[in-house]
């Protein structure tokens, strides 16, 4: 499963059901670790159409405050009250449902 360490403030507005998408940066790095779990195709980089377990945690310890939700991958702007700069595109990630 794959592992996202974000900050606190993120992490609460997410587990809250206030910010519906994470964001993060197009680049190899993510490009690698979404294809890996399924959510970004290997032969044409575009999003997936179904959906994958991810983990959110809020820091880098084992035991820092965690939660599981289902995602969907877009590629998109991401909006500026939740972190996105304007004008960029970003891997999206939608969250379809959080297992707390």
């Amino acid at each position: 499963m794959l592992i996202l360490p974000i900050k606190k403030k993120w992490y609460d507005m997410i587990r809250d059901g206030v910010k519906i998408e994470e964001y993060r940066e197009i680049k190899p790095y993510y490009t690698k670790r979404f294809q890996n779990i399924g959510l970004l195709s290997f032969m044409e980089d575009v999003p997936n159409l179904w959906t994958k377990k991810v983990m959110f945690r809020n820091g880098y310890s084992n035991d820092s405050p965690s939660f599981v939700a289902d995602v969907r991958l877009e590629i998109k702007e991401g909006k500026k009250e939740w972190g996105a700069v304007s004008g960029t595109k970003y891997y999206s990630l939608k969250i379809e449902e959080i297992h707390l």
